[in-house]
């Protein structure tokens, strides 16, 4: 193991965390949805150059240290010896070839580097100090970039050069790289390299890593297979180097059968796939089955959120919805406590779409403004409004004097959503309201709300709302054209202007401001500010509509299974699900 092991591995004290040092071996069986979840292997295995724990604070992993400076001097130093899966030293040479032969490759980068590398769109001068030092400077603070590295889906920016120079046209024979071009039937070189070398979705036996386990066997299959990397880098107290669990394999299964094979003792650890409706079918057989289900906290601002496209194309109701009235009008309509009741047996919270109470910038307020149902202050708000003229069937007429009829657009992915909707719709439709459901395809429902095409969407609340103030607050103003309730504004900010329109919202003016001020600020408290800013202009301004918080994700682990702490946090972002919870550190009691 000595010969295995960086000369400084990073030590995890399990009592320290209240978990048990382990024994090995193993084989940990578990359900996914296709064959690209392979990446899980990743997104669970979790080893990142640096990474959150349970405290939501970010530490050195892969990195035996580093030091920001200014906030736009980064320096990261290696572990010594520290080795990829198939034993060839990982140093400063995998992070040059990534920004040198990849990064800045137009034809394996035709867009340049990551979006993430470019601050007001000047790229870091990146420097090589020795084989274990590398660093990137900017002359503006990045403040994405560490968050980035860290992510569920990471920011890699290092590559096993050693392996990947075989196919790429710079160090390979033109030969040899014909060959392996004709033989993976692509159409050239850098195809071939994108083929072979994705980190992330790990699906090429064949490419090292540095994650826990190692995928041993390629698609298309129905069963994938990983084993122990003999190099993984984390040892326990004692000095066992993990991770405890010899083996892992993914079974392909249809969304539809999960819950079924879960409640049937066909997996030792599963939460994809599984939902709040599947808790009594998972508790009736847990005894027979021989697993727990465990209750996490789910890691969004609320279960499902209602987005009014303030970019519609049709210019009455994008007026509408673009007047703070309205849209708490439409808030004020919704009954959540009875979503709460009949869906979710009164276990969540009415909650508008906010961080949650894991996050430091959580504050009561934000969570409760213009969420109570007050259908009489809601009918005062929608006269104030001049909409006070009624068809024969009692629907309020727009100033046109076309019927209110409210489409709402949904990929219609659950019962849940639908249920939902049906009690929304119902609300409403006693404020004079009348609210249609569309289904549509996931990526139907995206084109058209880019487009303007959309009067309403539905998804889920913020993906980070166990935000610190380290977080990117880009989801609380216009980010990118798939925002859904600005993406006209979104496309004209994520194009540099040439694309959507300019934001002339004043308070969404704001939003943007506030997110170029943190974007410069290199102060923790200066940051948490601003993001506390923005979400009481959230809460006023009521820009997206919450349902419920709180909902559990169900858990089914099995009862062999050892140190996965019995409350926790299922969310992408910051703990990559599992991840940040230690998968490496799970053994089996038997």
């Amino acid at each position: 193991m000595s010969e295995r092991l960086p000369e400084e591995p990073l030590v995890v004290d399990m009592e320290a965390s209240g978990r048990q040092s382990g024994r090995y071996g193993g084989a940990l069986h578990s359900l996914v949805t296709s064959v690209a979840d392979t990446k899980l292997l990743v997104v669970y295995g979790y080893a990142r150059l640096v990474g959150y724990g349970p405290d939501l604070e970010l530490r050195p992993d892969i990195l035996s240290d580093y030091s920001v400076e200014e906030g736009r001097i980064f320096t990261f130093k290696l572990r010594k010896g520290h080795r990829w899966s198939d034993g060839h030293p990982f140093t400063s040479e995998d992070f040059r070839y990534f920004w040198e032969d990849v990064a800045l490759n137009p034809e394996l980068s035709p867009g340049g580097p990551p979006a993430d590398m470019r601050v007001n769109g000047e790229l870091p001068k990146f420097e090589v100090l020795d084989s274990e030092t590398v660093r990137y400077t900017w002359s503006a603070p990045n403040p994405r970039f560490l968050p980035r590295i860290s992510g569920a889906y990471p920011l890699l920016i290092y590559r096993p050069a050693h392996y990947l120079k075989n196919f790429h046209e710079e160090y390979a024979g033109p030969e040899d790289l014909a060959s392996r071009t004709q033989a993976a039937r692509v159409e050239n070189w850098a195809a071939l390299h994108e083929r072979r070398g994705n980190l992330y979705r790990l699906d090429n036996p064949d490419l090292p890593t540095l994650q826990p386990w190692v995928l041993r066997n390629r698609p298309p299959t129905e069963r994938f297979h990983a084993t122990r990397n003999p190099y993984f880098h984390r040892v326990d107290a004692g000095g066992k180097q993990l991770p405890y669990i010899d083996e892992i394999f993914l079974a392909v299964t249809s969304t539809t059968l999960i819950p079924a094979k879960a409640s049937s003792g066909g997996s030792d650890l599963q939460a994809r796939g599984l939902n709040f409706a599947d808790i009594p079918l998972l508790r009736l057989s847990e005894e027979s089955a021989g697993y727990r289900t465990l209750l996490w906290d789910q890691g969004i601002g609320t279960q499902l959120a209602l987005y009014p496209n303030l970019n519609t194309n049709d210019p009455v109701w994008r007026e509408l919805f673009r007047d703070v009235r309205f849209r708490r009008a439409l808030s004020m309509g919704i009954d959540r406590e009875l979503i709460n009741q009949v869906l979710y047996f009164g276990l969540a919270v009415p909650s508008q779409n906010t961080v949650l109470p894991a996050s430091g910038m959580f504050d009561p307020s934000f969570r409760e403004r213009w969420a109570q149902y007050d259908p009489a202050a809601a009918n005062a708000l929608l006269d104030e409004l001049g909409l006070t003229g009624r068809d024969r069937q009692g629907t309020r007429l727009l100033p046109d004097g076309r019927p209110m009829h409210l489409v709402v657009e949904t990929a219609g992915e659950s019962d849940e959503q639908t249920d939902t909707l049906e009690l929304i719709g119902f609300a409403w439709e006693s404020l004079g309201i009348k609210t249609f459901v569309k289904p549509r395809q996931r990526d139907v429902v995206r084109g058209r709300i880019s487009s303007g095409e959309t009067l309403m969407s539905v998804w889920t609340g913020l993906s980070k709302a166990v935000a610190t103030p380290g977080t990117e607050p880009e989801e609380l103003a216009p980010h990118h054209r798939f925002n859904p309730q600005w993406p006209k504004w979104g496309a004209y900010e994520q194009s540099d202007g040439n694309a959507g329109e300019a934001t002339d919202l004043p308070e969404v003016r704001g939003l943007l401001d506030l997110l170029a001020r943190w974007n410069l600020s290199v102060d923790r408290d200066e940051r948490q500010a601003i993001w506390r800013e923005m979400l009481e202009i959230h809460a006023d301004q009521v820009f997206t509509l919450g349902t419920v918080s709180g909902v559990p994700q169900p858990i089914v682990v099995s009862k062999e299974l050892v140190n996965l702490p019995s409350t926790g946090i299922y969310a992408w972002y910051p703990g990559a699900n599992f991840g940040m919870y230690g998968m490496d550190g799970i053994w089996f009691d038997n």
